[in-house]
C-alpha cells in the first residue's frame, strides 16, 4: 500500500484520489491559520513557486486538532490563506489527523514514520515539549502527528520518503525536495 491508494476530499467535498498526482512528488501538510507556525505558510508558496513546474504538488490539510487553531470553513481558511499568504497550492477538506477519525491517508503516515523530534534551536520547541510531555510523558516515543504543519514527503513512485516536524527549517524541507526532482 502507498500514497496512491488513497482518496481524499476536496474543499467542495469531492472525492480525489491521490492517483491524480502518480509521477509527482508531494509534500503533505496538516495546516491551520491560527498558529504559530501559520506563517509557514509564506515559505510553503515559496517552495511551491520554485519547484512546481518542476513536479513538485504541496497539498495542505487543514486540521483543527491542536488547540482549536483552524476554526472556520474550508472556504473561510482557503480565503485567508489566499488573501494572507497568496497560496496557490491545493487545499482540502479538513481532516483529523490524529486517533480514531483520522483520515486513512493520516493513519497511513504516521503508522508508517516515527516521531522524528524537534529542533532544539526553533524558539517553540520547548513550549511544544513542556505542553506534550505534561499531556503525555512517552510522546516523543508514539507515532502520532504532534502538532499543526508536519510535513510528509513522498516520492515520484508515491514512497513515502521522510517526515518533517513543524520546527524543522524549511530551507531543509526544500533541499530534500530538491533531491527529489
Amino acid at each position: 500500500m502507498g500514497v496512491y491508494d488513497f482518496n481524499v476530499k476536496d474543499m467542495s467535498g469531492a472525492e480525489v484520489s491521490l492517483k491524480d498526482y502518480s509521477g509527482k512528488v508531494l509534500l503533505i501538510v496538516n495546516t491551520a491559520t491560527l498558529c504559530g507556525f501559520t506563517p509557514q505558510y509564506g515559505g510553503l508558496q515559496d517552495i511551491y513557486n520554485k519547484l512546481n513546474e518542476k513536479g513538485l504538488e504541496i497539498l495542505d490539510f487543514p486540521c483543527n486538532q491542536f488547540g482549536n487553531q483552524a476554526p472556520g470553513t474550508e472556504d473561510e481558511i482557503h480565503t485567508f490563506c489566499t488573501g494572507r499568504f497568496g497560496i496557490t497550492f491545493k487545499q482540502f477538506a479538513k481532516v483529523e489527523v490524529n486517533g480514531e477519525n483520522a483520515a486513512p491517508l493520516y493513519k497511513y503516515l504516521t503508522s508508517n514514520t516515527a516521531f522524528a523530534g524537534f529542533d532544539k534551536e526553533h524558539e517553540l520547541s520547548p513550549i511544544l515539549d513542556k505542553m506534550l510531555s505534561e499531556a503525555d510523558p512517552e510522546y516523543k516515543n508514539k507515532p502520532d502527528i504532534k502538532w499543526n504543519f508536519t510535513k510528509f514527503l513522498i516520492d515520484r513512485q508515491g514512497n513515502l520518503v521522510k517526515r518533517f516536524e513543524p520546527t524543522v527549517d524549511l530551507a531543509v524541507v526544500e533541499k530534500a525536495i530538491e533531491e527529489l526532482i
